[in-house]
């Protein structure tokens, strides 16, 4: 067989690289593309012998205990996507919102932040807020991009949100504590949902017709809520998954199991639960936890025979390189490449190709993993919504009106884009925003 080890590592770095952007243009799947080119540049650059050492990778990451906290936290989204929970959280916020100017519109983003605080996956906060509050915005007379941004925007806030599960990833992936991530994320994702907020007041103030008034008549209709019962069981949960990671009663994985045992009490209570209800959860939960799984088999065997060929090392010395030395410019280059991956690649494929690349090199200019994952994390909510591949805005555009396209999605969520670059630029050059708590 062809040595490639022959050709040095630059040259391999360009090969590799090239192999994986011509078989993801053949439409494979990225999972299947990382395992493919990981086995092939394995046998060709060490033989056959480097296999055993590829396998034993794999088995680490699998076998990774926390990895346990993925699957209960996408089961929580997947049992509040098909619960009334969620539809009864939004029309109790009604009352808040209704009587401000722009006031539906935060009253979605409030309703984000609670359902963010209970999932973290984006996927089912996005479609349920495209049923709930894109219809209600668009009969009140709000304007059509205002009520779709904030839709779209609003439903990709899970991403930052502990239980993140992007910082879950992140966290397997450089060896940081989970804990430690979502304390330093808790600052900068409020400092983002209240910008979007703020955003939508002065849009509001400044055009007073994006956002018109309801009238008296319906006001009138919001009474009809159960307050106590639509608030008490999302905020119950909240306070049961997030209280006990942060008061250290639970580990990260004990708490999302028993996130998914509040909403499994939630339902019955509500009389919701039904075998029915458990089985499609279950569904949902194998489907989207196979992908991330497969994802990270593929990613993880490539890093590791890109690790063995000596790739990592020359990835640091050729980003030192391009940035002079300098930090900051090292920053700016990573920043860059996530960007432009995000635009093409899913998140856990960026996580877990690029972080063991990349954490090394920040530790080794002594800057704080901790931080930069929040960094990460923030840069992957510009990828949610950026074109062409911004899945947030595909998951609305399946349930939002006909008349709505992908590409008024997509411009809609410029000004959003805006806010999550200047909030990204904010933590960058002030990491205290992250290491409030150390």
């Amino acid at each position: 067989m062809f040595d490639l080890s022959a050709m040095g590592i630059g040259y391999g770095s360009l090969l590799m690289l090239g192999s994986m952007i011509l078989l993801l243009l053949t439409g494979m799947q990225l999972a299947f593309v990382t395992a493919l080119v990981a086995l092939v540049f394995a046998i060709g650059w060490f033989g056959v012998g480097a296999l055993p050492l590829i396998t034993s990778r794999l088995y680490s990451f699998v076998g990774s205990y926390v990895f346990l906290a993925v699957p209960m936290f996408v089961l929580m989204a997947a049992l509040l996507d098909r619960s009334g929970i969620a539809r009864d959280l939004f029309d109790a916020m009604k009352v808040f919102g209704r009587k401000l100017r722009g006031g539906v519109a935060v009253q979605t983003l409030l309703v984000a932040i609670v359902l963010a605080s209970m999932s973290g996956v984006i996927g089912g906060e996005t479609v349920l807020l495209g049923i709930l509050a894109l219809p209600q915005m668009l009969r009140l007379g709000y304007n059509r991009k205002l009520a779709i941004g904030v839709t779209c925007a609003g439903g990709a806030l899970g991403t930052m949100l502990p239980p993140s599960i992007v910082l879950i990833i992140y966290g397997l992936t450089a060896s940081v504590s989970i804990g430690d991530l979502f304390k330093a994320a808790f600052l900068p994702a409020f400092i983002l949902a209240f910008a979007y907020m703020a955003y939508v007041l002065i849009i509001c103030r400044l055009n007073p017709e994006y956002a018109p008034l309801p009238s008296d008549e319906e006001l009138a209709t919001d009474n009809d809520v159960n307050y106590f019962k639509a608030l008490l069981f999302p905020l119950l949960t909240v306070m049961m998954v997030l209280g006990s990671i942060y008061t250290g009663v639970a580990s990260v994985t004990e708490a999302s199991a028993l996130g998914v045992v509040g909403i499994l009490i939630s339902a019955a209570i509500r009389g919701e639960l039904n075998f029915a209800m458990l089985i499609d959860s279950a569904k949902a939960t194998m489907s989207t936890c196979g992908m991330i799984i497969w994802i990270g088999i593929g990613a993880t065997a490539l890093v590791g025979v890109y690790n063995l060929m000596g790739g990592i090392s020359f990835v640091e010395e050729t980003i030192l390189a391009l940035s002079g030395g300098s930090v900051m410019g090292t920053i700016m280059i990573m920043m860059v490449i996530l960007l432009v991956l995000g635009m093409f690649l899913d998140w856990v494929g960026v996580a877990l190709l690029t972080m063991p690349i990349f954490v090394p090199i920040i530790i080794g200019l002594g800057l704080d993993p901790i931080w930069f994952g929040v960094v990460f994390c923030l840069n992957m909510q510009v990828s949610f919504l950026s074109p062409p591949f911004g899945p947030a805005a595909f998951y609305l555009k399946s349930v939002a009106p006909k008349d709505i396209s992908l590409g008024e999605i997509f411009s809609s969520l410029m000004p959003f884009i805006g806010l999550q670059v200047l909030v990204l630029a904010l933590v960058i050059f002030f990491p205290e925003l992250a290491l409030w708590w150390k």
